[in-house]
């Protein structure tokens, strides 16, 4: 297939080689074109000059940009890829949105006879490299038909939730379980230092039960050694609370765990650890 990507971050870039080596033909673009052109290098593939570029002649067009207002550029703005996408092609967002721009997107989509899903993606950068990511999808299952052989080559889990914005407001759901864990984590962490446990037969003892997590699985070990520059950023993962908390504004659920985290991340960046990992949250109290 002829497949464009928008988007040569720590996510998008990994992403992108997976299909090279799967045979497709990619084209890439990225804002800043160093890190394109260097995907290119490493990779092959071609680099455009603007996301139109990328997209024309595409089967399909995925995207894993910033935020909102990065998605509507590289959409519908100027030189954008909807204007440039021949009807019937497939237009895939990986970016982690609101869930109102997803479901602009697809109605903008089905008025150009695009197949337009919002499948944003759980696993970091670790899971992109490796090809392991989850995979949560909105759309019609038109579009999801279109993109799961495409989304097979990066992705292990695969799930079609529902309609257009079903994809982002899983993935809130995800990330607002993700806060919750990890606040709970951090404290049991610091009681039991507080305690003066040995905290490698501490997790042994406590891992294979009820209170295992991925988190803990992963991560007892590095918060124990105050190890935290990997993985999710804070910055990253406020910018998705405050996406889930907007969204519970319109409809009416309540996240008081989800906003008392939030604001406990803001205490991190303070301390200068926004592009720490999530697992930062435990430097909030003290030893």
């Amino acid at each position: 297939m002829k497949i464009a990507f928008i988007g040569m971050g720590v996510m998008g870039a990994p992403m992108a080689g997976h299909l090279v080596r799967a045979g497709h033909e990619v084209t890439v673009y990225n804002r800043t074109r160093a890190k394109a052109d260097a995907w290119a290098e490493q990779h092959g593939g071609r680099v455009a000059g603007s996301p139109a570029e990328a997209a024309e002649g595409a089967d399909a067009v995925l995207a894993c940009v910033g935020n909102d207002a990065d998605l509507e550029q590289v959409t519908l703005g100027t030189d954008g890829v909807f204007a440039a996408m021949r009807p019937g092609a497939l237009f895939a967002d990986h970016t982690t949105v609101s869930a109102a721009i997803a479901r602009r997107l697809a109605g903008e989509g089905e008025a150009r006879g695009l197949l337009v899903l919002d499948a944003p993606v759980s696993g970091g950068q670790a899971g992109a490299e490796k090809g392991a990511l989850s995979i949560m999808c909105g759309g019609s299952p038109e579009a999801m038909a279109a993109a799961e052989p495409i989304f097979q080559r990066y992705a292990a889990r695969i799930v079609h939730v529902g309609a257009a914005g079903a994809g982002q407001t899983t993935k809130m759901v995800n990330q607002i379980c993700i806060a919750g864990v990890l606040g709970g984590l951090s404290e049991a962490l610091r009681f039991a230092q507080a305690s003066d446990l040995d905290l490698a037969k501490v997790f042994d003892a406590i891992s294979g039960g009820a209170a295992q997590s991925w988190q803990m699985v992963n991560r007892w070990g590095t918060m124990a050694e105050d190890q935290f520059d990997f993985g999710f950023a804070i910055d990253w993962m406020r910018k998705d609370l405050g996406l889930a908390l907007d969204e519970a504004r319109s409809n009416g659920a309540s996240l008081p765990v989800s906003a008392l985290v939030d604001q406990w991340y803001g205490e991190v960046q303070k301390m200068g650890g926004g592009r720490q990992d999530t697992s930062a949250l435990v430097r909030r109290l003290a030893k």
